[in-house]
């Protein structure tokens, strides 16, 4: 194949310094300047739980995602895009990335079937035939007009016999060279060919400058691993993200596999880890050479009584914190921890308030968009390893009596 990477004109990405392997850096979207290492508060339906769009703006968050499988199947990419595309629609202004919703697709199991054109499934909504492709995951994300759109790609379970990741190797990286195409051929304002082979007519780009990422596959296994990068960056995309990661294995496998894949991606590109994870795991993800980030944990985790601060968790339930005066955490700037106390916050749980759910999600949210803030820093000032020791010490040390 021929090598098609992007003009600088589809997310830039300028490195502004490095420390070790850590790297800091800016990434410029159509809807917003992005400042990495980043992480992404995950908004599924269009909304991140809990929070409202001020709430995350006012808290620094400058790009979140949008779920594709679940805006498909409602309201329906068409609704969004005739309402102006999915930031007119939810009302946020600043970037956005969706998802292709292979993840989603893979994870239905005995609900749908692979085949090389794409993948049949049903609707967990209502049990309706679907079938979504390389090039209608395309379409999909072309009518949202999110500032980055995943290609599609499959993502196996851990673990996975060898040879059936050999096998999702080859089939995400043909997948990866259609939905490229179809992206060029959106670009270029032409037909191109549809999974029967049949043309598929031009689509508009909601937002024409819309980046496009390539995913990385191969398991836990280094030579897949080493495959799906060459297989993936001879087609060309605008960046690259790391999947099939945080399903499973080993943390420290995956630290492992992630910081080999990052090694071999191109330097010029962010590298954006998919579905990662804890505080610790961003710290150390950032270390191997990883610039974004997104995960469920702070949000779902805060709905079940979690926080996060940087002496470890909180489990706000327990009935230690039943008369507990002090805020979650002194040195924390969000609403929570400036006007209430964890008494409060477990009454709160316990009486199944609502507010709960609002109060604990603001909070972790802001903790780890502080994070990455202090990441951010420590590799501007050349610091990172010393930052990366006492931020792991302190959080697991203090965590485990928490």
């Amino acid at each position: 194949m021929t090598r098609t990477d992007a003009p600088a004109t589809y997310a830039p990405f300028e490195v502004l310094a490095t420390d070790g392997r850590a790297r800091r850096g800016r990434l410029t979207l159509p809807h917003a300047v992005v400042e990495t290492p980043v992480f992404m508060p995950v908004g599924t339906q269009g909304a991140v739980k809990a929070v409202t769009h001020q709430h995350l703006g006012d808290g620094g968050a400058r790009i979140i995602l949008g779920n594709t499988y679940h805006l498909h199947l409602r309201p329906g990419e068409s609704l969004i895009e005739r309402m102006g595309g999915l930031h007119s629609f939810i009302g946020w202004p600043h970037a956005l990335l969706t998802d292709s919703g292979g993840y989603q697709v893979f994870s239905l199991e005995s609900r749908r079937k692979v085949i090389e054109a794409g993948v049949h499934f049903k609707s967990h909504l209502d049990g309706s035939a679907r079938f979504l492709s390389p090039e209608s995951a395309v379409d999909i994300q072309a009518a949202l007009g999110s500032d980055i759109a995943m290609v599609f790609d499959e993502c196996l379970p851990y673990p996975a016999d060898p040879a059936a990741v050999a096998d999702s190797v080859a089939l995400t990286a043909r997948w990866a060279r259609r939905g490229r195409d179809r992206m060029l051929a959106l670009r270029a304002g032409v037909e191109s060919a549809g999974p029967d082979g049949r043309p598929l007519a031009p689509a508009r780009l909601v937002t024409p400058g819309q980046a496009q990422f390539g995913i990385i596959q191969g398991g836990v296994i280094p030579a897949e691993r080493e495959r799906s990068v060459a297989l993936t960056t001879d087609i060309g995309f605008d960046a690259y993200a790391i999947g099939g990661l945080s399903v499973g294995e080993p943390i420290p496998l995956m630290y492992d596999i992630a910081g080999l894949t990052a090694g071999l991606l191109p330097a010029d590109r962010p590298r954006y880890l998919m579905g990662v994870g804890t505080p610790v795991d961003l710290v150390e993800a950032v270390a191997r050479g990883i610039d974004m980030f997104d995960c469920v944990l702070p949000t779902r985790n805060a709905r079940n009584g979690q926080l996060f601060t940087a002496d470890g968790k909180i489990n706000i339930k327990n009935a230690r914190y039943a008369e507990d005066p002090r805020p979650v955490d002194e040195n924390c700037r969000c609403y929570t921890c400036r006007t209430t106390t964890r008494a409060y916050l477990r009454h709160l749980y316990v009486a199944g308030e609502m507010t709960a759910a609002i109060l604990n999600t603001l909070h972790n949210i802001q903790f780890y968009l502080d994070t990455m803030e202090a990441i951010r820093e420590a590799i501007h000032f050349g610091r990172y390893a010393s930052f990366r020791q006492g931020f792991v010490e302190r959080y697991e040390r203090a965590g485990a009596s928490a």
